[in-house]
């Protein structure tokens, strides 16, 4: 289940903010170059950064469990947790980065808002299955909170871009 829970937390993080970070970007600018170099900090350090995160809260978490004498093979096991976050963090980053790169400039943002969306509602939707939860209210919460990432940073980066190019 640690597995599990990390997979999907990577999963939608790595959708959400590289598709954030590439929206905001392009709403800055339209040079492709500078998409794709912003994309790709954003793929390699967000995944670096959730494995980590993963591994140092499971491994305090594997700490408590030593500590109250838990058997080892019930214990978590944070490099797992860490793997499982940055590999799945990779593949959903992978959609909103491959779609800021294949995009037509003329629908670029758009096409990033609507795949991003849709995956972000697989996404909840196979969380919600996983952990008999209600699939609507998973879905809803985080295709709005993907949203709302999405266009404050597209606002930003335009505000930017506006005012700075």
């Amino acid at each position: 289940m640690n597995r599990l829970r990390a997979a999907v937390l990577g999963a939608n993080d790595g959708i959400v903010s590289t598709a954030a970070v590439v929206v905001g970007v392009a709403g800055a600018t339209s040079d492709a170059t500078t998409i794709a170099m912003s994309g790709l900090a954003a793929v390699i350090g967000g995944a670096v950064s959730m494995a980590l995160g993963e591994y140092v809260s499971v491994s305090s978490q594997r700490d408590s469990e030593r500590a109250m004498g838990l058997a080892e093979e019930m214990q978590v096991n944070p490099w797992s947790a860490g793997i499982a976050s940055f590999l799945s963090f990779l593949l959903g980053a992978a959609l909103p980065f491959a779609t800021a790169l294949l995009a037509p400039a003329s629908w670029r943002i758009a096409a990033i808002f609507v795949l991003t969306l849709v995956a972000l509602a697989l996404t909840g939707a196979l969380s919600a299955k996983l952990g008999e939860a209600p699939v609507a209210r998973s879905v809803t919460r985080i295709v709005v909170g993907g949203t709302i990432a999405l266009a404050a940073t597209f606002a930003i980066g335009s505000l930017f871009g506006a005012n700075v190019g």
